[in-house]
């Protein structure tokens, strides 16, 4: 059986289970809504027609998402007068799935509870320990060396090219502060930053390592 319902000015052919995205209905996802402009309802031979709409009839459906349809560009322009205007328009929708046509006056089937879920038992401490442990990302390469803080005044990191004021912040919450530490980076150093900082390749494009040398070099010689 299917019925023909008028909602937001539009008239949609619906059926029981089928999905329907119409003019923003209000409510939340989950809630039930009931569509009591129907046009027609029926199959066949045994269709009833409404003048305009069947009395007693009424299409329940249940709100599935609150969304926004596909952009439409309006674009206006007036002859010779310089007059040009582009506007985007997104129309607020509702997704609806029908989940009964009824007639006769009929009310619609009471919800169903979510049947709640069975409680899962804690894991034990040691099992909770190696979930984390198998759940963690591992971290490739290896930590710099001297992370446990400054030593002595920790130098201008901005000085290297590439390196900002928040960038100089990360590197020294890892423990990097000096230019000595940079440049004595290995590879594995390298990999470990990268992995700590998401560079990507960034420490090696901007070559860090002998810009940070050089600086080092620099400082070492004003003393």
């Amino acid at each position: 059986m299917y019925a023909v319902i008028k909602t937001g000015g539009k008239q949609y052919r619906v059926a029981e289970g089928e999905l329907l995205t119409v003019e923003r209905l209000p409510g939340e996802p989950g809630e039930s809504v009931a569509l009591d402009e129907v046009l027609m309802v029926g199959e066949g031979a045994s269709a009833s027609v409404g003048s305009p709409t069947v009395d007693g009839a009424t299409v329940a459906a249940e709100i599935v998402e609150q969304s926004r349809g596909e952009k439409v560009i309006v674009f206006k322009k007036k002859r010779r007068k310089g007059y040009r205007r582009r506007k985007g328009h997104r129309q607020d929708q509702t997704v609806l799935r029908i989940t009964e046509i009824l007639t006769d006056g009929k009310a619609p089937s009471p919800k169903k509870a979510a049947e709640p879920k069975p409680a899962e038992a804690a894991p034990a401490p040691a099992e909770a320990e190696a979930e984390d442990a198998a759940e963690a990302p591992a971290i490739e390469g290896v930590a710099p060396e001297a992370l446990d803080g400054p030593q002595g005044e920790a130098d201008d990191l901005k000085q290297i090219g590439g390196v900002g004021p928040k960038l100089e912040e990360k590197l020294n919450a890892l423990g990097i502060y000096h230019y000595h530490q940079i440049a004595a980076f290995t590879p594995e150093n390298v990999a470990w930053v990268d992995d700590h900082l998401n560079f990507k390749g960034r420490i090696e494009r901007d070559d860090w390592v002998g810009q940070a040398t050089a600086l080092a070099e620099a400082a070492k010689s004003e003393e």
